[in-house]
Parts: structure tokens; C-alpha cells; sequence
């Protein structure tokens, strides 16, 4: 059975964005993004994060250091019955030749061979416009894009808002 699907930017989106964020003492969840997350898993959509993560590829930190992030943060979000079905990230730099950095689709495409989602019915979240890029090169039908502290004159998004605290306003079936 198909489900439907939230892809969901890190940086930006979830945590406050902090250059080349590793350390679980540095990571600050944005607010509301516990609220959002469960009122799109009530609505029934399975919850992704797909993030790039060039501080990899220019040494900045290990690979080893983004798994024990990311496993803290999905103990935070398992505390508060929040699932998240999967984590993508691209450890690649900008000029890599690699078919995972958004707004290439690998993530997606990755996790599509994972879960069977309909992305007709599936929404992205993102702060950038590589992110809206890729959920409209990966056939994703809905998306929102999170200033987040960004400004930006236009959006290629169907909608846009200060943060996923009012994403869960938009997303509402």
C-alpha cells in the first residue's frame, strides 16, 4: 500500500541552522518542530529527513559524527512519539559528481526503494531553493519552504512560511 510522505530539510527546518553543525551540544531544535512533526504523523504521512552535508566531504567532521548526531536527535524525537522512518544525507561537497545532493533526487530515490510512497500525496520541507528544486525534480507534489531565518525575494514553492511551526497550518490532511 502506498503511503504518503513528508521529506523534511535538517538544517534550517528542524535545528537552527549553525554552520556545519556536528555536535549535539550545538544543535538547538527550532521551535514548534516537536508540534509539527507529530501533527503530520497523526494526519498519517510517514516523516523523512534528507539533508546535505558538505561539512563531510571538506573535513569539517566524520561521518562517525553525523551518525551520533542523528541518533541523539532520534532519541529526542522517539521521547516525544515522533517516528522517523529514515535518514538521507549526501556527505558530498557542492562540485562532487554525485546523484545525492539536492537538487538531485538520490535521496529521494533512495528512499523510495526503502517505502512505497505516493509522491502525489507527499510534501517537502526545506529551507533553500536546492530543496523546493528537488522535491520538483523528484515528482513531489507538495512543498513548503521555511524562511528560518532566510530571506529570499522569491520562491519557486507552492507555499512559504516563517517555520514548520506554521508548516502544521498548511499541512493539514
Amino acid at each position: 500500500m502506498m503511503q504518503k510522505a513528508i521529506f523534511i530539510d535538517r538544517d534550517g527546518v528542524i535545528n537552527v541552522e549553525k554552520n556545519y553543525l556536528y555536535k549535539i551540544e550545538d544543535f538547538e531544535f527550532i521551535e514548534g518542530v516537536f508540534e509539527a512533526l507529530k501533527s503530520f504523523q497523526t494526519l498519517g504521512y510517514k516523516l523523512f529527513i534528507i539533508t546535505n552535508q558538505s561539512g563531510i566531504a571538506r573535513g569539517y567532521y566524520t561521518l562517525d559524527d553525523f551518525n551520533r548526531l542523528t541518533e541523539w536527535m532520534l532519541q529526542q524525537f522517539e521521547k516525544k512519539e515522533i517516528t522517523i522512518s529514515d535518514v538521507q544525507l549526501c556527505p558530498h561537497g557542492p562540485h562532487d559528481e554525485c546523484n545525492c545532493r539536492k537538487p538531485k533526487t538520490g535521496m529521494i530515490d533512495a528512499i523510495l526503494k526503502k517505502h512505497a510512497i505516493d509522491l502525489t500525496q507527499s510534501w517537502l520541507i526545506g529551507d533553500k531553493t536546492s530543496d523546493i528544486e528537488c522535491a520538483q525534480n523528484a515528482g513531489i507534489a507538495h512543498t513548503i519552504q521555511v524562511k528560518s531565518g532566510h530571506e529570499f525575494e522569491t520562491s519557486l514553492a507552492e507555499y512559504v512560511c516563517d517555520s514548520i511551526k506554521e508548516a502544521k497550518d498548511i499541512i493539514r490532511i
